[in-house]
């Protein structure tokens, strides 16, 4: 089978061709339909001390499964997070991270949707939104952003605003549902909100954490850093909440599950549209990280093996 590696920090990307893998103890084998690029991976691409597998979200069918698998068989249709080489025809996936795919729905959907969504579910969550209350999107158009903004208004936002880094983007958000596009460089961001779900982090904190009213919440889940001034929250009785969904994940897979089910069910209704900006091929995994690294995406990107 091919697989997409590197060698050396911030190296070019190659195909190899390597044997299929067998599923260990609670394991599946996927033949991969599609799989997500993720600005995590990209990242450690380009900073991590060492090479480390490409893994990420997928999607496609089990074509086997390891010792002890009791919620799913060959043939059946799943989605989610691989930690190890994901870039590849085939891939192995932990029992405990996938769920089903609806039958109506495709893979390159279910990419989409699930492994963003969740996380663009779970910073709203922590946001803990109220009806009527304004909502501020940073990454507005990108793989989670461009849900954040759609779940804001389904949970019941009055007034939804996107921020994104090139006003090119800002058609796309406002077909979301955005009522205003802001730019990360404009002088204010207009009036204030009651929350923002952060995805950017770094320089975009400040100004970030100016958009809050007073008593407003900031939800930050970028891998990015940052730093916010304390005084900045005191005197406006602001709050910075973080977010992983790793420790969703793992300590609440009760509520992890209920989000996945919401996202299906928001997904069917039509409430909830996810966006691809483009398919790549296996071999075109750079071109994918390059539009990733670039902000040029509007929504998912994906690679189709």
């Amino acid at each position: 089978m091919r697989r997409v590696r590197y060698e050396s920090t911030g190296g070019p990307l190659f195909l190899e061709e390597v044997p299929v893998p067998e599923p260990g103890p609670g394991e599946l084998l996927v033949r991969c339909e599609a799989v997500g690029v993720t600005l995590p991976v990209v990242r450690k691409v380009t900073e991590a001390a060492e090479p480390i597998a490409l893994g990420g979200e997928l999607a496609g069918a089990v074509t086997a499964v390891g010792p002890g698998v009791t919620r799913f068989r060959t043939g059946q249709r799943v989605t989610g997070l691989c930690f190890g080489h994901g870039y590849a025809d085939y891939a192995l996936l932990r029992e405990a991270m996938a769920s089903p795919v609806p039958d109506d729905a495709g893979a390159v959907d279910a990419v989409a949707l699930v492994r963003s969504g969740l996380v663009a579910l779970g910073a709203l969550a922590a946001a803990r939104p109220e009806r009527g209350e304004a909502a501020l999107v940073t990454a507005a158009a990108s793989g989670v952003g461009h849900l954040a903004v759609q779940l804001a208004r389904v949970r019941g936002a009055a007034r939804v605003v996107g921020a994104v880094s090139d006003p090119a983007k800002a058609a796309f958000v406002r077909s979301l549902g955005a009522d205003t596009v802001v730019r990360y460089g404009d002088d204010g961001w207009g009036e204030p909100v009651d929350y923002v779900l952060d995805a950017v982090g770094g320089g975009l904190l400040t100004p970030a954490v100016a958009a809050l009213a007073p008593g407003g919440r900031l939800v930050a889940y970028s891998s990015g850093g940052g730093t916010v001034q304390a005084y900045d929250l005191l005197v406006g009785a602001k709050s910075v909440i973080g977010f992983h969904m790793a420790r969703i994940a793992r300590g609440r897979p009760e509520l992890y599950e209920r989000w996945r089910q919401e996202l299906w069910r928001l997904f069917g209704e039509g409430a909830l549209r996810p966006v691809v900006h483009g398919e790549f091929a296996l071999e075109d995994a750079a071109r994918a990280h390059a539009a990733i690294e670039s902000r040029s995406n509007l929504g998912k990107v994906v690679l189709r093996p």
